[in-house]
């Protein structure tokens, strides 16, 4: 993240204000940490939460700590802000209705009119037939299944999917769960890195990169189905890349000996979680994150 510039001591103390030049300087200088902020929510929420509503939001409430600021708290102002526009950011989120409960609600509908289909049809039914028993479109249908998803990389990320509190960072986080934190999203990164190609292209492009899911289908020359089953595929595959590392006591073992299918599986997840583990060492994952866990390439 971009340094941030404190105000002298001599400002915003006794009975002066800061100047408007001061505000200027504080807002200028603070500016990035917003747009980080956003675009770090912004991955976690469904896609009908709009980025430019969290950022007017956001920017008002960095306007309002530079007007507020006193620096005889002894706390830096980037501290101080963040704390704003985090329950700015809150605010507006409460505002949109935004509740994790209602997107468990439509997929719970979306996956009892697929099993229902299923049983009646005796074969597994298209998106367009599940979308018709709905009575909704097949793009809400996706968007449906989208959400599901980017709930799914939050979990893995190490968030919580509950209440609109719980998808903004907390600033409390002592120095140990910072650090199990740091290292969590670090072994994210190589977990990412590990997949096969064809699964790390669907995650890095439509999950971290946000394109499309038509553009990613358009380059792979496959259907959106199709990319929404790669992405449910490579999260597993993460899930169970974290678990082997974190929580082994998590896995489950495939049935079969290696000549079968399912031994088959299991000597591919193996491998798998081989490379994940060889993918670097705790130096190496803490340094994806600065010391305050934010991505280095955002941060630079």
């Amino acid at each position: 993240m971009t340094a941030t510039t404190e105000l002298p001591a001599t400002i915003g103390t006794g009975h002066d204000a800061p100047s408007a030049h001061d505000i200027e300087d504080l807002i200028r200088e603070n500016m990035p940490m917003v747009g980080h902020l956003v675009r770090e929510l912004l991955n976690r929420v469904p896609g009908h939460v709009h980025a430019d509503d969290l950022s007017s939001a956001g920017f008002a409430a960095l306007l309002s700590a530079a007007r507020s600021f006193d620096v005889t708290r002894g706390i830096p102002f980037h501290r101080f802000a963040a704390v704003r526009i985090r329950g700015a950011l809150l605010d507006e989120l409460r505002g949109q209705d935004w509740a994790s409960r209602s997107v468990r609600a439509r997929a719970r509908r979306a996956a009892t009119a697929r099993q229902e289909l299923t049983a009646a049809m005796g074969r597994t039914p298209s998106d367009a037939e599940v979308a018709e028993m709905l009575g909704i479109g097949i793009s809400e249908l996706a968007s449906v299944e989208d959400d599901v998803q980017k709930a799914s990389l939050l979990s893995l990320q190490g968030f919580p999917t509950g209440a609109a509190e719980e998808m903004v960072p907390e600033t409390s986080e002592g120095p140990e769960d910072l650090l199990l934190k740091r290292e969590r999203l670090g072994y994210l990164h190589q977990a990412i890195q590990a997949l096969p190609e064809r699964l790390r292209q669907v995650v890095e492009e439509s999950f971290l990169q946000e394109q499309p899911l038509s553009e990613v289908a358009a380059r792979l020359g496959v259907t959106e189905s199709r990319i929404s089953q790669l992405r449910t595929e490579a999260l597993r595959l993460l899930r169970e890349g974290l678990n082997s590392s974190l929580a082994p006591e998590l896995l489950t073992v495939a049935a079969g000996g290696p000549r079968t299918r399912k031994g088959c599986l299991q000597r591919r997840r193996s491998e798998y979680f081989a490379k994940v583990a060889q993918q670097g060492s705790l130096h190496t994952r803490l340094a994806l994150t600065d010391s305050h866990g934010v991505p280095i390439a955002v941060a630079a």
